[in-house]
């Protein structure tokens, strides 16, 4: 079964909540909101996703909900093969999951943005990819350094704790003390790095020059290395509506 999670961003006070969960299992999409989406509706006015306005329904479908499929590039778009290879895949990996995964699935357009629950290899250890966040932030001469990674060196994690919205938001760091950017919000690792931060590896999985958009600049790979992780564990991620076998 592969997962998937849809963030909501509130727009004036820039909270984030985990809304929604999406699986995919025997050929078939479910779709189910998330405590998370409920606490966001009485917080800040959430009213759901057009098309799934009801909380506590449990939505299956043969085919990929338009909220998930309007984040994909078409395959007729010429750049089409570029925004494959900015994602580190080939052409054989283009499914809709595996794409939303790597893409994140941002839109201009709206408050939303997917990712998905880590991978456990057979010693236990969890990986997730994302893309470097609020490059377009940075000073342009730390944003240079991106040109001279190579694939596999080490970044580093630090907490941005005077962060106006997000104390616990974590920014990435070179080895020479370079300032890149920001971790997505989703990634829920902090209480580790206070335990252990050996725990928690990043390192460099791509990086693409222009035309590729800053957005999609640096590829990470994150590692766990601890087998007692529970990803997205918080009761925000629990559903408010449970599926009914059978």
């Amino acid at each position: 079964m592969k997962t998937l999670f849809l963030a909501w961003q509130d727009s004036i006070s820039h909270a984030w909540f985990p809304v929604g969960r999406l699986t995919y299992e025997h050929n078939s999409y479910e779709f189910v909101y998330l405590k998370g989406a409920k606490i966001a509706k009485d917080k800040f006015g959430f009213s759901g996703i057009w098309s799934l306005d009801d909380l506590d329904t449990v939505y299956r479908s043969r085919e990929l909900l338009p909220v998930f499929s309007h984040r994909l590039m078409r395959r007729s778009r010429p750049d089409y093969p570029d925004w494959i290879r900015w994602q580190n895949l080939s052409q054989t990996e283009d499914n809709p999951i595996v794409l939303l995964s790597r893409s994140g699935g941002k839109k201009v357009t709206d408050n939303y943005q997917v990712f998905p629950y880590p991978e456990r290899d057979e010693n236990g250890f969890y990986h997730l990819y994302f893309f470097v966040q609020g490059l377009r932030d940075m000073a342009p001469e730390n944003s240079d350094w991106i040109k001279n990674f190579e694939v596999g060196e080490s970044l580093y994690l630090m907490q941005d704790s005077q962060n106006d919205f997000n104390f616990t938001a974590l920014m990435l760091r070179t080895k020479d003390f370079y300032l890149l950017g920001f971790c997505p919000r989703y990634l829920d690792v902090f209480p580790l790095l206070q335990n252990n931060s050996n725990l928690v590896e990043v390192k460099v999985e791509r990086v693409n020059l222009p035309p590729a958009p800053l957005s999609m600049r640096v590829l990470c790979h994150l590692i766990v290395k601890d087998d007692s992780y529970q990803p997205f564990s918080s009761p925000m991620y629990e559903p408010l509506a449970v599926p009914v076998l059978g």
